[in-house]
């Protein structure tokens, strides 16, 4: 049979072409991680590992890439996408002026597996901003504790969208496999570097005031934190009074 016929001799109908399936990368490889980098600076797609589970990951300069996100999980857009930095410093760019005190406390626990839900500084991206119940917008930010993640972050730019590499409502991602498993043919990159050492999502904290709320259970157990913001705040206050204030 000719090529595009029906056996009826008509004309069939043209064959769908197949995505291309992701580049696989292993870590250990010297160019591995300046290939990811790449892609990500591009404006692709890359699941890579970090200290809890695998993430997917996108520019934040790159609008259909973070789109892209939300469509490869099937994730409703009135969830934003966290933003893992690489070191505090970048945090200047992420939190609006004023919030230091909140970040003061993340900071106990960075980096580690702790996403802070922050006052939004003006001019991020829409796909990673949220709304607090009074309608001021906010981000969640985490500092990852996996070395490989950090460098893939800085060498971004020192921060990346990055959500977890499964589709919303199933279980995350702990190794490559399962990463490619769950969403690898939507994406561009996996950087496959073996199981993930945490293997449970991070804490979601949101904090109001001088009210810490849990978001999401995670790693670190809210019962550790609730403790840890009620002594922290005891001392900002015992500071306060040291330097004259009522």
């Amino acid at each position: 049979m000719v090529d595009g016929e029906s056996a009826g001799g008509g004309r069939s109908a043209a064959i769908p072409s197949l995505p291309a399936p992701p580049l696989i990368l292993d870590p250990s490889s010297s160019r591995a991680v300046a290939k990811a980098v790449a892609a990500l600076r591009d404006g692709l797609v890359a699941v890579i590992p970090t200290d809890t589970v695998y993430g997917v990951a996108a520019a934040l300069d790159r609008p259909p890439a973070l789109d892209r996100l939300f469509a490869l999980k099937g994730r409703p857009a009135s969830k934003p996408l966290p933003v893992l930095v690489s070191s505090p410093a970048h945090l200047g760019g992420l939190v609006a002026d004023g919030d230091w005190q909140i970040v003061e406390f993340a900071a106990k626990f960075w980096p580690g597996a702790l996403t802070l839900v922050v006052p939004a500084r003006r001019g991020l991206p829409v796909q990673v901003v949220g709304h607090d119940a009074w309608g001021r917008r906010t981000v969640g930010v985490r500092l990852p504790a996996l070395p490989l993640a950090v460098e893939i972050i800085d060498r971004c730019g020192g921060a990346l969208a990055v959500t977890s590499a499964n589709r919303s409502g199933e279980n995350p991602a702990c190794t490559g496999a399962e990463a490619t498993a769950a969403i690898g043919p939507a994406v561009d990159v996996i950087l496959d570097a073996g199981p993930c050492t945490g293997g449970v999502a991070s804490t979601v904290v949101s904090i109001n005031g001088t009210e810490l709320n849990i978001v999401r259970e995670g790693e670190i157990s809210g019962d550790v934190l609730r403790a840890a913001w009620t002594k922290f705040r005891s001392r900002a206050v015992r500071s306060l009074r040291s330097d004259g204030v009522r």
